[in-house]
């Protein structure tokens, strides 16, 4: 389960109540910071600009790739670690607006973490150190430290042990220089 705080509405849904839960000019504000980031060459450029307006903790070396989202309602409650990369247009998502309530939640991503193209983050998640996110991925439960996971819905496909296993194989395969030709 999400790690979310939940809050219930009453009358319309939560979306229609969108500025009871936060301030339009943060918002709009918001907004024009993601956009100029989005489009940005430049990863100092964009680092900055979401620290020191967004208030998002991003880590020395972190890279955010071209057309990155970050939540434009809440991106304080995004954190992420160092040297880590964040995919061509992934969605990193603080908040959830449903019919009869609306949900907040931290999103931390840890250090040396790659997350492939195109995933949506959903609030409330960990991602552990080390772990990689296939392209695509529906991130909707923690990641652990070292996995390799992909889907929609997002699984496991290797333990942070089993991709160790796998990586020292290919490597031994490569020392070996496969068979004698001669």
């Amino acid at each position: 389960m999400r790690k979310t705080k939940r809050f219930p509405v009453t009358q319309s849904n939560s979306l229609w109540q969108i500025y009871k839960t936060v301030p339009l000019l943060k918002v709009c504000r918001n907004f024009i910071v993601i956009q100029l980031g989005r489009y940005s060459p430049s990863l100092k450029l964009k680092n900055w600009l979401y620290r020191t307006f967004l208030k998002m903790e991003i880590d020395e070396q972190t890279a955010l790739a071209l057309m990155v989202m970050p939540d434009v309602m809440f991106p304080e409650k995004i954190s992420i670690g160092k040297n880590s990369i964040v995919g061509y247009n992934t969605t990193i998502l603080a908040h959830e607006y449903l019919i009869e309530e609306y949900r907040l939640g931290d999103v931390i991503i840890g250090d040396e973490v790659m997350i492939g193209a195109n995933s949506t983050i959903l609030p409330g998640v960990t991602i552990g150190d080390g772990a990689i996110v296939s392209a695509a991925t529906l991130v909707h439960e923690d990641v652990p430290k070292g996995a390799f996971v992909g889907g929609n819905p997002m699984r496991i496909i290797y333990t942070k042990e089993e991709r160790e296993q796998k990586m020292s194989s290919e490597r031994l395969e490569l020392k070996g220089g496969g068979e004698d030709v001669t």
